[in-house]
């Protein structure tokens, strides 16, 4: 939890401040290399976010489904070289993109968005085949195969307690908010990947929307986390 949390304040702090400067501006202005900036912790903190989630997800699942194993699987040890790969990783396959899109040479300097994000490719003078195809490969390692992992240990998890009357109804009421809340924001960041991919033209409020259900869904997802 303690992790979920700095991941939130990191979001925050490299988001929020930004956000409200724009609302407050008559004309939103950023430059190339903070957009950049932006789309890197945009994306590494939020695929980091569905790693730490499946960290605490095995966690609950060791827990309940091998109990006396717990104290041996999930050491300190253990704990920490999971956190670890959780903000590495994601840091790494980010990075790739970012920095191959800070060589390309841009021709349009209007982003049709709110946050610095995907629509970034939009910007270049030729489109790359390679980063669409890179960008899809991210999205299904650090955002579908964690949620298929969360998915399954919460399966186990309601499998296990509906067999205990007394814990069957608790473990409902925790086990099912918390998948509504994650697949609701997985699809969000797919549509956040991809429709720039699709080359999709959406209305304008339509984009918004997307792009503020995104940011609200960050601090709803830890907060439903952690209850």
């Amino acid at each position: 939890i303690a992790a979920l949390l700095i991941n939130s304040v990191l979001f925050s702090t490299a988001i929020y401040p930004k956000l409200l400067i724009d609302f407050l501006s008559e004309k939103q202005i950023i430059s190339y290399p903070a957009c950049l900036f932006q789309w890197f912790i945009n994306y590494s903190l939020g695929a980091s976010e569905f790693f730490l989630l499946s960290v605490m997800a095995y966690d609950r699942y060791v827990s309940i489904c091998n109990p006396l194993q717990y104290s041996t699987i999930m050491r300190k040890t253990t704990v920490n070289m999971f956190l670890i790969f959780a903000w590495i990783l994601p840091a790494c396959q980010v990075s790739v993109p970012m920095l191959l899109s800070a060589k390309k040479e841009i021709c349009k300097f209007h982003l049709k968005g709110i946050l610095c994000n995907s629509t970034v490719h939009k910007l270049h003078c030729v489109s790359s085949r390679l980063l669409n195809i890179y960008g899809l490969v991210v999205l299904a390692s650090a955002v579908l195969l964690p949620v298929l992992f969360i998915l399954f240990t919460y399966t186990r998890i309601l499998v296990i307690s509906y067999r205990c009357k007394g814990v069957r109804r608790k473990a409902a009421q925790t086990c099912l908010p918390h998948l509504l809340v994650l697949i609701n924001y997985s699809c969000f960041i797919a549509y956040d990947v991809l429709i720039p991919r699709l080359e999709v033209d959406f209305p304008k409020i339509v984009r918004l929307i997307m792009a503020l259900q995104m940011i609200i869904y960050h601090p709803l997802l830890i907060q439903s986390f952690m209850d």
